[in-house]
């Protein structure tokens, strides 16, 4: 069986055989992945009322222990919301009263981020959803591919600078 890189793969090697197009083959279906998967995911928010980027900010705050409040650099940090996003996305967080934001007692510059109550129950009525979604996404790996293919992706963040921060 093969798939759509696959036939990028072998038109490649048809047109352009001094190539070395194998990279190809790992980003190509990187790329693909993310896009296929995440139409499925994306479909899952939305019927919470989320996006990926809103759902990421809850579900940071929430795994985080109680109070779930962090800093919006903390947030940076610890989602995957850009910087340039940060604001725009706690802004409609909060007008819709799933976050508040209140300057720091002890420290004027900072302001924390808190999950209320309502932001609480939605994320955790949306999250085991998301799971499932998870879940239905990677059927078709056995418990060792999903393993093996964590590492391996694991491996190739960390060496493009994605560690512990």
């Amino acid at each position: 069986m093969t798939d759509h890189v696959d036939r990028v793969l072998a038109q490649w090697a048809a047109q352009r055989p001094d190539l070395d197009v194998s990279p190809m083959a790992v980003l190509g279906r990187l790329a693909r992945a993310n896009r296929l998967t995440g139409a499925s995911m994306d479909k899952t928010f939305a019927a919470h009322g989320l996006d990926r980027p809103s759902f990421d900010v809850l579900a940071t705050l929430r795994r985080n222990n109680p109070p779930h409040r962090l800093t919006p650099a903390e947030l940076m940090r610890s989602s995957m919301v850009t910087s340039g996003a940060i604001t725009q996305r706690l802004d409609r967080l909060q007008s819709r009263g799933l976050i508040t934001r209140e300057p720091s007692p002890t420290d004027g510059r900072v302001v924390h981020v808190q999950l209320t109550p309502e932001g609480k129950a939605l994320i955790d009525q949306a999250l085991p959803d998301h799971l499932a979604t998870e879940e239905y996404l990677l059927a078709a790996l056995t418990p060792a591919q999903r393993t093996d293919l964590a590492a391996i992706l694991r491996t190739l963040l960390i060496s493009l600078g994605d560690s512990v921060f």
